[in-house]
């Protein structure tokens, strides 16, 4: 899904646009790479209730990450190079660990830091961590293979091919239009499902 939307999004944002920025996907990934071994080390020893309390605080997380992001309240920090450079390799580590333990590409909270830290736009921003959470996922997805955390994809093959379909038509849909639907609606509605999910996992014993 990650690999798909890349391309889908060029019409929005050129590929030179991106590729102008690649310092600052190489600067994340110093940190999110092994933020994803550490963060897919912890979630396979991790107790499932606790692990549906890391989960929800995450969700909780992303939801405000979100609104903060896309309602321009969020600036930029100007940091100088020297201090931007380890500000950005530490949140790519915490970024790795997030998403190692959610499962997920990492997006939410990688659009804000690249706002935050290197003052992109949000669109430059969304193809960047593309970018940052292809290899983020697959350094994930190695190191829960080696405890056999994936055996469960097998006995549930057809479910899992059926979302994969749907998450890359998904994916393309949503590149393709990008910019076509209003923020101002798209957001908000994520950080409710976010926050009402967070809510479920809170509860689960």
């Amino acid at each position: 899904m990650v690999l798909v939307a890349l391309p889908a999004r060029m019409a929005a944002v050129p590929a030179s646009e991106v590729a102008a920025h690649w310092p600052v996907a190489v600067n994340l990934l110093a940190g999110s790479l092994l933020g994803a071994w550490a963060g897919a080390s912890w979630a396979v020893r991790m107790r499932s209730c606790t692990l549906y309390k890391v989960l929800a605080a995450l969700m909780v997380l992303m939801a405000a990450a979100l609104l903060i992001t896309h309602s321009a309240i969020l600036g930029t920090l100007a940091l100088p190079l020297w201090a931007q450079v380890p500000c950005a390799a530490v949140a790519g580590f915490g970024i790795g660990v997030g998403a190692a333990i959610m499962g997920v590409a990492g997006g939410e909270l990688l659009i804000p830091t690249i706002v935050l830290l290197f003052g992109l736009d949000i669109k430059t921003a969304g193809s960047l961590s593309l970018l940052v959470s292809l290899p983020t996922i697959l350094v994930a997805f190695a190191r829960c293979s080696r405890d056999g955390s994936f055996a469960v994809l097998g006995a549930n093959l057809r479910f899992t091919l059926f979302m994969a379909a749907g998450s890359i038509a998904g994916a393309v849909l949503g590149g393709l239009l990008l910019g076509v639907f209003s923020d101002a609606v798209l957001i908000p509605a994520l950080a409710l499902i976010l926050l009402v999910s967070a809510a479920k996992l809170a509860r689960h014993d």
